[in-house]
């Protein structure tokens, strides 16, 4: 079975975002913690935990993967914004245990003209302070473009910013299509080797989730531009070697394409019809 999912907001609950991801064909969902470009998340509604747990169990609902907002930046120069990050990244952890055992992905970060291992040093100090023995969390870092100043724009720095995690069996990697290939990891013509490159690296035992997104831009670009499935430079072939590849055809899958539901539940179409498992 193939385990899809797509973007939807939180505004109307959990319950209801699983009732809608299920309408689309879906069996998960992404969804922001908090306002994507603010701090505010909305009160913890019990009753509605209990709904979402409830569907959940009974539709064979896979993990769901929560995202921190886009403001959150770790490893800024500027005290106020690092604690920030610490204030909603330890309150959405929190917050995470009402739904025990599913992701959380985030932004490693950009160094702000710090150097790239400052900003490891940086994150990896946040993680160091809210990561928890107890938690059923698994964060997850997110592989990214490179633009401007991000990290985690290579394998190398993901990995050495888990090498400075203490409570590193917490942790792992949500790898986006899009990101890495404007990073410059041809996925399209050596997919195969990009994932034995991972594997060297990381360890494919941390990969926990794909976004799958066509780009808007050619490889190494460096850009971070998200187009629909079959109309970027990655192309739809591109995505069906995706979910089919023996190492990643049972990992989670989520949509973060421009699109309304309707798109969304077509993507969906597509990519299940192709699914070969």
């Amino acid at each position: 079975m193939l385990h899809i999912g797509c973007h939807l907001s939180a505004s109307k609950g959990y319950s209801h975002m699983a009732k809608e991801a299920l309408g689309m064909g879906a069996d998960t969902f992404q969804f922001f913690t908090r306002n994507p470009r603010g701090g505010k998340a909305k009160d913890i509604d019990e009753g509605d935990i209990a709904s979402f747990l409830k569907i959940a169990q009974e539709e064979n609902l896979h993990r769901i993967l929560a995202h921190a907002p886009y403001t959150l930046n770790p490893c800024s120069s500027d005290e106020r914004v690092k604690e920030f990050a610490h204030m909603v990244m330890e309150d959405d952890l929190m917050r995470m245990e009402y739904t025990p055992g599913n992701y959380y992905n985030f932004h490693p970060g950009s160094h702000v003209g710090q150097g790239v291992e400052k900003g490891i040093e940086l994150t990896s100090s946040l993680l160091n302070k809210v990561l928890k023995t107890d938690q059923t969390t698994v964060v997850l870092l997110e592989t990214m473009s490179g633009k401007g100043s991000e990290i985690g724009k290579t394998f190398q720095e993901l990995r050495q910013i888990i090498d400075c995690t203490k409570l590193d069996d917490k942790l792992g990697i949500c790898l986006d299509t899009c990101h890495i290939y404007d990073a410059g990891y041809d996925i399209v013509n050596d997919l195969d080797g990009v994932l034995a490159e991972f594997d060297r690296i990381i360890g494919l035992d941390r990969l926990y989730a794909v976004h799958i997104n066509d780009s808007k831009n050619p490889i190494s670009s460096h850009k971070d531009r998200h187009e629909k499935i079959g109309q970027g430079s990655l192309g739809l072939e591109t995505f069906f070697k995706v979910i089919n590849h023996p190492l990643l055809h049972k990992l989670p899958f989520f949509l973060e394409t421009p699109n309304d539901n309707e798109g969304y539940a077509e993507e969906i179409r597509i990519l299940k019809e192709a699914y070969e498992y």
